[in-house]
């Protein structure tokens, strides 16, 4: 086989078991040498297909992709609305905060509008809610994506830096111990960046499905966050705060 067609067949396998040894993984394919697996390893690592980890073994990096909003919005719902309980709580009235995209930014979103704050959002779902609420909400301009309901580009920029934000609730897609936090698209990547540069305590918004998982462009660091989810994890607690049941 060429690299590339053993690299297909590797990739394929840890498809399926996504955790190997790789004395484990050359038993799958033994017609492959050990040196000559190593190196193929190793050219998918560099391709951020996947992590070797010490002690000898190697792990599939799963990737994440966006789907729309409407099909998000169903998907891990009773962790969503628990993390955006969760989220509210740590919020005071008076607070001016920012809140993300996303459906479970949707969630808090529904979760705080009787509270007495100001609420600046690239969230265009801000503008289905109906009947009495007690929030101040300013949508602010912006290049407007449908899949996932949300404001972004240079002008959406511009005037998140007009703002100080007491708190932020970010969104995103994966949440990895080496590549970070990640999203599909680089302008929704650099808005949050831009947010981050304007808050004084920022908070990530994910279910537990996104643990582990990896997206096509990095955002921020661990540590430049405080995670609310609906668990814990050893490996991400090491590298990040993390507010869970």
């Amino acid at each position: 086989m060429i690299p590339y067609e053993r690299q297909e067949k590797i990739v394929e396998i840890l498809n399926q078991k996504e955790l190997l040894r790789i004395d484990e993984l050359q038993k799958y394919i033994p017609e492959i040498s050990i040196s000559t697996l190593r190196r193929d390893l190793k050219e998918l690592e560099k391709k951020n297909k996947v992590h070797l980890l010490a002690g000898g073994a190697v792990k599939l990096i799963s990737s994440t992709t966006e789907l729309p909003i409407s099909a998000k919005t169903n998907l891990q719902k009773k962790e969503k609305d628990y993390i955006a309980q969760v989220a509210a709580k740590q919020i005071n009235d008076g607070d001016t905060i920012y809140l993300d995209s996303g459906s479970t930014c949707s969630a808090l979103l529904r979760e705080i509008v009787t509270k007495k704050i100001h609420i600046i959002t690239t969230n265009t779902d801000a503008l289905s809610l109906s009947g009495d609420f007690s929030c101040d909400i300013t949508l602010l301009g912006g290049a407007f994506n449908p899949i996932i309901s949300s404001l972004s580009g240079p002008l959406t920029e511009e005037n998140i830096k007009k703002y100080i934000f007491d708190k932020a609730f970010l969104g995103a897609n994966g949440i990895d111990l080496k590549f970070g936090i990640t999203t599909p698209d680089y302008i929704e990547a650099s808005k949050k960046i831009a947010v981050l540069g304007q808050t004084r305590v920022p908070y990530l918004l994910c279910d537990s499905s996104k643990f582990h998982k990896v997206s096509t462009v990095k955002a921020f660091d661990l540590k430049d966050v405080t995670l609310i989810s609906d668990k814990s994890d050893k490996k991400l607690a090491k590298e990040m705060k993390i507010i869970s049941k």
